[in-house]
């Protein structure tokens, strides 16, 4: 079976024409197959040239307070964007756990005028998406989808990281405030449908599936999962995935057990059924021993620890 992800080793020394749209994808390991989904849908719905790159397991240092550390495995990567692509042209980050439901040059070609970079502000239908089960109580405004200048970035991520560790910044101000740049030099030009937090209706660009705890392929039951399903089906069904691509997933833990059933079946189970469909895959998942994201929590757990240990030694210092 091919393999979706294009390996960036030798990205910056490759000369990519400029009608290349190159997408960088945030991932780790547990999501690498989520990784070749997306990469489908960017295709399927353009006829532009595009390249995505899977970052994984990129070496980014960890700041010295553990406070301001990576949220997720990735959180850093999108600050290495324009040293991978040779600090030129211009680039699409993007975090794993999406899909694309038109052409992705609607989002390629929104202009920067004079900005860095381009980011969303703008968050819709909180009402409603904050509701379902495992959603956060508000949703702030996301550098989940950035258009990044390239050219005009000289980022390199050891001397961002060392500002936090000057104390010029935080985590908040880095990730959230892009304190970085200057206040002229952001353009917050992402519109909503281009990343839509699990909501989909006509007008949706992009569907991110941005609550950890209920996305597709870990969670029975997420009330969009389907559109999800229907692109894997559509991928099995033209050879680019194979069933034991996703089976070997399943075995190493990262998909939950009940998703290969829900692949195979659910659009032939009827509406009034779906509720007693799901609760038994749940309760059959949790028999199973999975974890859901298991290694995240693990990472978040060791990180909440490193942090209550920093502080008690400063506490301890500032106390001597």
């Amino acid at each position: 079976m091919p393999t979706f992800i294009t390996e960036i080793n030798d990205l910056a020394t490759r000369n990519l024409d400029d009608d290349t749209i190159r997408v960088f994808v945030g991932t780790d390991r547990s999501q690498m197959l989520a990784v070749n989904v997306l990469e489908y849908s960017i295709k399927r719905h353009t006829d532009a040239k595009v390249e995505v790159f899977g970052m994984l397991d990129l070496p980014v240092p960890a700041p010295l307070d553990p406070r301001n550390g990576q949220r997720t495995g990735f959180s850093f990567s999108r600050f290495t964007i324009p040293a991978l692509n040779g600090y030129k042209g211009k680039a699409i980050y993007m975090d794993a756990d999406m899909i694309v439901m038109k052409d992705i040059q609607g989002l390629w070609n929104i202009p920067f005028d004079g900005a860095k970079i381009i980011v969303q502000q703008e968050v819709k239908h909180t009402e409603v998406t904050t509701a379902k089960e495992g959603a956060p109580a508000a949703r702030k405004k996301q550098c989940a989808v950035m258009l990044i200048d390239c050219a005009a970035c000289d980022w390199k991520v050891e001397e961002i990281v060392l500002g936090m560790d000057e104390r010029k910044y935080d985590y908040d101000q880095l990730m959230s405030e892009f304190c970085i740049l200057e206040e002229s030099e952001v353009k917050y030009g992402v519109p909503f449908e281009w990343n839509s937090l699990e909501h989909w209706d006509a007008n949706t660009c992009l569907l991110h599936y941005t609550d950890v705890y209920t996305q597709p392929w870990t969670y029975s039951g997420h009330p969009l999962g389907y559109i999800w399903f229907n692109e894997v089906n559509r991928m099995i069904a033209e050879g680019r995935l194979a069933m034991s691509q996703i089976k070997k997933e399943v075995d190493m833990s990262y998909f939950r057990p009940s998703l290969i059933a829900d692949l195979k079946y659910l659009n032939k189970i009827p509406a009034f059924a779906r509720k007693l469909w799901y609760s038994y895959h749940k309760a059959n998942d949790k028999r199973l021993g999975y974890v859901a994201h298991k290694d995240v929590y693990e990472a978040k757990r060791l990180r909440t620890k490193a942090i209550k240990e920093y502080e008690a030694k400063l506490a301890a210092e500032k106390a001597a």
